[in-house]
């Protein structure tokens, strides 16, 4: 990249991009406006790319526990950043999620970005609603690009890797979803940085992934491997399940690959083969 790039939060998507950008990452925390404008003074960068944020160490059930952590990553802290950015014509990108919307697969299609049916129910999701809801008001003026993604696949290991966890689960539920296969997530970012996009992009595979395929897909190089099937309302928790859009990001001029044509491609990658 021409420009130079620096990469705010340095946990699994922040290296990945850092990786697959050759660009430098920070992983110093932001108390204050006074931070991001010291990180900003350090490196000098043309885009920051915020990865900053908070899932839980577990899941996103831990922001249930930590309600002020949660809500400081993943709604203050990009503020401070778009601030922070638009004071000196710095391009903010904003990794935000795709697990704020609410979903009934009897009837809705995948969602747009503009859909507005938010999900409140869970305090993970409702943190990030305010920043992105926020951000995108903003990109409307300034040069912000909020990219959502939804449940990172990577073809490496990593305990945020959905791969890694369901082979830790060994119970699955049956349902399809987004997924946001991270080797393409790296060259969809390329692509958007390369046309200065703004506003918000969803950026998932086309496609729902029901996560017996991906464990198939793993059996058939693990042939010792078990798992089993279980109704997603026995599990007791509440969780997002949905499908979104990415024909924005294909209009854009991304190919946007089908999530089902990378299962074998991501579990040869992840085992090695």
């Amino acid at each position: 990249m021409k420009r130079k790039i620096l990469i705010l939060g340095s946990g699994f998507i922040g290296r990945q991009l850092a990786s697959g950008l050759g660009c430098a990452v920070d992983g110093s925390r932001i108390r204050r406006f006074g931070d991001a404008v010291k990180l900003i003074e350090k490196y000098n960068p043309k885009i920051i790319i915020n990865c900053i944020g908070s899932a839980g160490r577990r899941n996103v059930d831990d922001c249930e526990l930590d309600k002020d952590k949660a809500l400081f990553s993943n709604s203050f802290v990009p503020l401070i950043l778009a601030e922070a950015c638009l004071r000196r014509k710095i391009k903010l990108v904003h990794i935000s999620s795709g697990c704020i919307f609410r979903y009934d697969f009897r009837k809705d299609k995948p969602l747009k970005e503009g859909s507005g049916n938010y999900f409140f129910d869970l305090f993970y999701s409702r943190s990030k609603i305010y920043s992105d809801r926020a951000l995108e008001a903003l990109s409307r003026e300034y040069n912000i690009l909020i990219a959502r993604i939804r449940i990172p696949l990577s073809d490496a290991s990593h305990p945020k890797n959905l791969l890694d966890k369901l082979i830790k689960y060994k119970k699955v539920i049956d349902l399809p979803n987004s997924i946001t296969y991270i080797p393409d997530f790296v060259r969809a970012i390329k692509h958007l940085l390369n046309i200065d996009a703004r506003g918000v992009y969803n950026i998932v595979n086309k496609g729902g992934l029901r996560y017996p395929a991906l464990l198939e897909a793993y059996r058939k190089y693990e042939p010792g491997f078990n798992y089993e099937i279980i109704d997603h309302r026995k599990l007791g928790l509440v969780r997002t399940n949905l499908l979104l859009s990415a024909g924005k990001l294909e209009k854009s001029g991304f190919k946007v690959r089908n999530i089902n044509s990378i299962l074998e491609e991501c579990v040869k990658k992840y085992l090695k083969y």
